[in-house]
């Protein structure tokens, strides 16, 4: 007798343990859901990741553009045309988002000349003018005149120096103290012309500017 139940019973315990051995369906909707979740978490992070590098490869390529813009600025006040060539005309002029200035150039082989040279802020784009060369100072005042009313002129073209510019703040150092726009020289006394300029321009989208001094002349 027991020898024919032992046949009966052994079945029944591996079928048992089968049914044992596998996954509900209920942990496996468990265990899909922790790994959606898993998921959904490192995309977020990962996406985190690829937009923080887009802006800070962004602004790095603001940062280098309006660095080339202050490189340009300084060259051409370093070379500031000063009062022994001029005389009383005017050689600086600056205000909210623009700036004028009559610069020397020297050209390979040539005598040196003097130029008008313009920036501005226009449209969110900072664009660098300059004049044709003269050596005529009645040329140069209306080379200046028509520099300073944007009229068409003997200029070469503009050139976009930076986009994605909101404003250019210009002061001017004159009379110890930094101006935002030209003192008029005291009657009866010398005129006192400005040593330096401070430049600060604003990017889009950032709430401080960019600021870098320059002196005038090479002073």
């Amino acid at each position: 007798m027991n020898a024919s139940t032992h046949p009966i019973a052994q079945p029944a315990t591996h079928a048992a343990t089968r049914r044992r051995a596998g996954f509900t369906l209920v942990e496996l909707l468990v265990a899909i859901s922790i790994l959606a979740i898993l998921a959904v978490l490192g995309w977020r992070g990962l996406d985190g990741i690829v937009r923080a590098r887009i802006a800070l490869t962004e602004q790095m390529a603001v940062t280098r553009g309006m660095q080339l813009a202050f490189a340009q600025m300084q060259s051409d006040c370093e070379h500031l045309a000063g009062r022994e060539i001029i005389g009383r005309r005017a050689n600086l002029l600056w205000d909210d988002d623009r700036l004028t200035l009559v610069r020397k150039v020297y050209n390979e082989n040539e005598p040196s000349q003097l130029a008008v040279v313009s920036y501005r802020v226009a449209g969110g784009t900072l664009v660098r003018r300059e004049s044709i060369g003269t050596r005529d100072l009645v040329q140069l005042e209306a080379l200046w005149q028509a520099m300073g009313s944007d009229a068409p002129s003997q200029s070469a073209p503009p050139v976009v120096l930076q986009t994605g510019v909101a404003a250019m703040q210009i002061q001017a150092w004159q009379n110890n103290a930094w101006q935002n726009e030209r003192v008029p020289p005291v009657e009866g006394a010398q005129p006192e012309d400005p040593s330096g300029i401070q430049v600060g321009l604003t990017a889009q989208g950032l709430a401080a500017p960019m600021v870098k001094s320059f002196l005038l002349g090479g002073t």
